[in-house]
């Protein structure tokens, strides 16, 4: 199971939304509404992400990996609401 780190707790407090522990197999966090309503799941636990890679490897190599992730995911990070634009909100 994903620790969720401070990091993506104040990442989804700043998008009104509530995080927990995903119970969704290979998935790192479920999002919800703050009325608790399920958004999607986020982030597959196989993967690392930017807190992860700054406490491991250090911000420097981590910024490159959100970098790269960025390109990567480049158009459906940029869709309000969607399980890309979650996750690279709260996970990058």
């Amino acid at each position: 199971m994903y620790n969720i780190t401070d990091y993506s707790k104040e990442r989804a407090k700043e998008l009104n939304v509530i995080i927990k522990p995903s119970k969704k197999k290979n998935k790192k966090i479920d999002v919800f509404s703050k009325d608790n309503e399920y958004i999607t799941s986020i982030g597959d636990d196989r993967y690392k992400d930017y807190p992860t890679y700054t406490k491991e490897k250090g911000k420097k190599y981590a910024d490159e990996r959100r970098r790269l992730y960025k390109i990567r995911h480049n158009k459906d990070r940029k869709i309000t609401g969607s399980t890309g634009f979650y996750a690279d909100k709260i996970l990058w």
